[in-house]
């Protein structure tokens, strides 16, 4: 095969779990650094925030065959010129001044038991997964949500590419070190931006790489783990119910913001 050609092939669970986790059930992390652009009809684009953020996870068995997918999210929105963290963004369209709410997602889970499709080449495999959730929107429903979020329906794109070498997948190793994300996301606007029915989304743009240790993660994130330290490990059992969201994690905890909180709430 040419070194620059690619073949899909369905690789297994077991293969998936070596390089997201650790075939052994420790904790291991991705973390990943951006952007997020706002994507408004007839209007340019602004750069609203950079991006610093993490996932710790770790991949249990299940008994029936595959793996429990266990994890925890965190992601921090930074000012796109001082590259310094903020709890407050006064939004240039409406000029209202507003607590931020970093992303807080506590349990992130699911359960792999089929194949993974990947594209493979001589050099590098590179699983791809492409997301497209779309499901009633949790805040609609009520009055208190309308300045926030009333749109009926929550519709977004989550594109993942984790790439390895293919030589690394090879190898019969418990896990897989070097693994490097491409991350894109197209969503709406966040609750907590307080854009009510205004037209536009957000575009993420993020790149990263996988951590073995909380001592490998960029300096913001360490710092951050101080004060939340259940982030760095990964949950150690499947927990039933829906996975957190920022819309539901605003549900939660709507009074904190009102009261202007500092985010995420320990």
């Amino acid at each position: 095969m040419p070194a620059a050609e690619f073949v899909q092939k369905w690789l297994s669970a077991r293969d998936w779990v070596r390089v997201r986790a650790d075939l052994t059930g420790k904790t291991t992390f991705i973390a990943w650094q951006g952007a997020v652009y706002s994507f408004v009809p007839q209007e340019r684009r602004r750069h609203l925030f950079n991006i610093v953020g993490m996932s710790a996870a770790r991949c249990l068995p299940h008994p029936e065959g595959g793996w429990y997918f266990l994890s925890r999210e965190l992601t921090f929105y930074l000012d796109p010129e001082k590259q310094s963290l903020c709890d407050r963004w006064r939004n240039p369209w409406t000029e209202d001044v507003v607590p931020m709410i970093p992303v807080a997602n506590d349990p992130v889970q699911g359960l792999f038991r089929r194949e993974v499709p990947a594209q493979v080449s001589e050099r590098t495999t590179t699983f791809q997964f492409d997301l497209f959730p779309y499901y009633d929107n949790p805040l609609a429903g009520e009055e208190r949500f309308q300045a926030y979020s009333p749109q009926p329906i929550y519709q977004a794109a989550e594109l993942f590419k984790l790439t390895v070498a293919t030589a690394d997948l090879q190898q019969d190793t418990e896990t897989i070190a070097d693994v490097h994300l491409c991350w894109s996301r197209i969503g709406p606007w966040l609750p907590w931006m307080k854009m009510g029915d205004r037209a536009g989304y957000l575009i993420y743009s993020a790149t990263g790489c996988k951590a073995l240790t909380v001592e490998d993660l960029p300096s913001l994130l360490q710092d951050q783990l101080e004060r939340l330290p259940q982030y760095r490990e990964a949950p150690t059992e499947y927990r039933e119910g829906a996975d957190m969201t920022s819309w539901l994690y605003f549900q939660e905890h709507f009074e904190a913001y009102l009261e202007g909180a500092l985010f995420p709430v320990t």
